[in-house]
């Protein structure tokens, strides 16, 4: 995949763009949760632009986590935007939102036509190559109240996305992938029911970008 960075950046995003022929819906059959796949929600042209400026703009982090004693980066970059006041933590992690940007509002303007609510913040992940990931985890931190709705939104390469049952250990593994400009909503009891994670890849796949927006209670 090729990222135009040229013409493309001077595209004005914050006009609704139109609903191209890429746009496909998929609303999964899974037990306990509620998941909701709209790939080219955002086109290509848009995806390139928006990519390229979260690359360049978003005030990228290196954390670390604790393992068996040793502190280690995990295995991607991070940031945490929002409105004032609403920190987020996660693996003993904490972050203070970063003010709102405009490509960031817009992002967020979009995706809320889906749901017709207002998030108040946004996890921003960057997968550099196919050795970052995220491991199995469920966004339920107390912060994000119950039964969360996150809308997960990707721009880059093209990245597998797993869940897994938290208990009922007889289902099968839910596996599709994130597309360039898709957004996935994660609703109703997904969070308290089901893990997810990104799992490396010895492929060769182009950086990506994941905005996971949530609403901090």
């Amino acid at each position: 995949m090729k990222y135009n960075t040229d013409t493309q950046l001077n595209l004005n995003l914050s006009q609704q763009s139109e609903i191209t022929s890429n746009l496909q819906v998929k609303q999964f059959s899974v037990a306990d949760a509620e998941l909701i796949l709209y790939s080219g929600y955002f086109s290509d042209a848009e995806s390139d632009v928006i990519f390229q400026k979260l690359l360049t703009e978003v005030n990228w982090r290196q954390d670390q986590i604790k393992f068996y004693g040793q502190e280690i980066n995990i295995p991607r970059l991070t940031a945490w935007y929002g409105d004032s006041g609403k920190s987020y933590t996660y693996s003993n992690i904490t972050m203070n939102p970063i003010a709102w940007t405009p490509v960031l509002l817009t992002i967020k303007q979009r995706i809320e036509e889906v749901e017709k609510i207002s998030f108040n913040s946004v996890l921003i992940n960057l997968y550099r190559d196919g050795k970052d990931s995220v491991a199995w985890h469920s966004d339920d931190e107390p912060e994000l109240g119950k039964d969360p709705i996150i809308a997960s939104v990707s721009f880059g390469g093209v990245r597998k996305f797993q869940l897994r049952h938290r208990f009922d250990k007889t289902l099968e593994k839910v596996e599709f992938n994130l597309t360039h400009g898709s957004l996935l909503m994660m609703k109703g009891k997904t969070q308290e029911f089901w893990q997810h994670q990104i799992p490396k890849t010895a492929k060769s796949v182009m950086p990506r970008i994941n905005l996971t927006f949530r609403i901090i209670k």
